[in-house]
This record gives C-alpha cells, structure tokens and sequence, in this order.
C-alpha cells in the first residue's frame, strides 16, 4: 500500500514510523508546506519521497490528513475533489464535527474516514516522531456508517498496526467527550503558566524550585498555539461549558479557603481522588 501524509509533523511522522514499522505501508510519500521539515523527514527515514499536492493524492492508495484542524477542514474537500473511488482518506484531527460538515454533500464522502488518535505530545514537526506513540491508546473512529465498508476497513487495519483499540461514535459526542477529557487539560495548562508568569517574576526562581508535578501539570503549556487555537475555535461551545464548570470548582477552592472552611476543602479534594479508581483501572 502506498501512503501520502499531508503534514509530516509529530503526529503524522510517528504514523508514518509506525506503519514503516509494521510493514503496513510499502511507499510514503511526505507532503508538506515546510520544506525543513520535510528534509527532516526524509534524513529520518519517516518518508520515501517527499510530493506535491498532485502527485502525492495521485499516487497513493490511501491519504492521511495531519494538519491543524483548520487546515484540515479546508484540504479535506480539495483532497476527495481528486481521489478515485478506489482512493480512501482519513484524518487525525482533535475536533470532528467541523470536519465532517465540511464534506457532508461531497459526493466523495463515503471515501474519507474520520479518525482521531488519543495521543499527542507538547512537542512538533518531524524530529519529534516517535514510533511507539500510539500503542495501546484508544483511536476514535466517527460517523463509520457514512464510510464506504471497504475505506473503513481500511482504516481499522491501519487502527490496528498502530496498536490503538478502536472506538467508534458520532462526531459530536466526539467534541462534546474530548472537551472534557482533552482540551480543557491545554486551556488550565496555559492558564497556570501565565498565572506563575505573572505573579513569579524571577525566572530564574521558577526553574530552581519547579518540582516534577508543577512542571508535569504546565507541560502542556509548551504546545503549540498555530495547533491548539484551531481546536479552540471549532469546538468553542463544548470547550465554553466544561470551562464554566471548571470556573465553578475553582470558586468551590477559593471559597472553602476564604472561609476557612476546611472540611468543605477536604470534601473536595476526597471527591477528585476518585479519578484514582477510573485512571488506573
């Protein structure tokens, strides 16, 4: 099978590694605005060849989307415009919904599966692809029913050369899910880094006295905003309501402490280890 990744960052360069990997893929070919990052690529082995948009959609039996969701959202209708109906294409975006509406009427629609893989990383661009990212996470396939059984297949195979155990539902409880469970972590990371930011003036201070649980809750701060502001603004609603419950814990903290009401703290802080029992199932 022959592949074109469009974006051979972190997540489509760690793809590409793992499906080399498991001999899934005979040919990959890179396709890529960033011409660094694709001689990157290529110095890594991650691709065969690096394609325009043409030649790359062309040649390949199967087209994986790995750009911000913006971007998806607008290459997706262009890249169906072009495949064959034997041709099979699928995204790894972090929001669904946006995604799939815009190639609802396409007449190509049967031909792309929408795939979301449950992992990502602080760090980007092809140097930071790693083989071994995706084993035992879960991969979320959406709206299967509107994918032609033979692309689905397709992708369930390459769900399972990743080693993710695949997850099926609707786009929008997609969003609504990875709200909670994902983006809301990136909102309260880039919150707390530029809560310490401000009120911690001396760098040098914050590196010396960081232990490993401030700098493991800030990591996610480091990602990137051309990735996350994108996921941001299509899934603005979903993001709004689990932040406004977000804001309503943290004024059930302030409150406790201001009134000293440290039994009430205690409550609280008894009711959130019981994500122990769920994480570590």
């Amino acid at each position: 099978m022959k592949i074109s990744i469009i974006g051979v960052g972190l997540i489509g360069g760690s793809l590409a590694l793992k499906l080399k990997q498991k001999k899934a893929a005979e040919y990959i070919y890179g396709i890529d605005n960033n011409s660094e990052n694709l001689k990157d690529a290529l110095s890594l082995n991650i691709i065969d060849e690096k394609a325009d948009f043409k030649t790359g959609i062309e040649a390949a039996d199967l087209i994986i989307i790995a750009v911000p969701v913006d971007s998806a959202k607008n290459i997706l209708p262009k890249v169906l415009d072009s495949i064959n109906d034997r041709q099979t294409v699928m995204d790894v975006g972090s929001t669904k919904s946006g995604i799939g509406k815009s190639v609802e009427n396409h007449p190509k629609r049967s031909r792309f599966v929408a795939f979301h893989p449950m992992w990502g990383t602080e760090n980007h661009g092809a140097k930071s692809a790693t083989a071994e990212s995706f084993a035992h996470k879960a991969g979320v396939i959406c709206d299967r029913e509107k994918s032609s059984p033979d692309a689905l297949e397709l992708v369930e195979n390459i769900v399972k050369n990743l080693e993710m155990h695949p997850i099926y539902m609707n786009a929008e409880d997609h969003d609504v899910h990875t709200a909670y469970i994902s983006h809301i972590s990136h909102i309260t990371s880039y919150a707390l880094a530029n809560t310490v930011l401000e009120k911690e003036k001396e760098e040098e201070t914050i590196f010396q006295l960081a232990s490993s649980g401030f700098s493991s809750t800030v990591r996610l701060a480091k990602s990137h905003p051309e990735m996350w502001v994108p996921i941001f603004k299509q899934n603005k609603e979903n993001v709004l309501d689990v932040l406004n419950e977000h804001i309503s814990q943290l004024k059930k903290f302030k409150s406790a402490l201001e009134k000293e009401n440290f039994e009430f703290l205690e409550e609280l802080i008894v009711n959130a280890n019981k994500i122990r029992g769920i994480l570590d199932k």
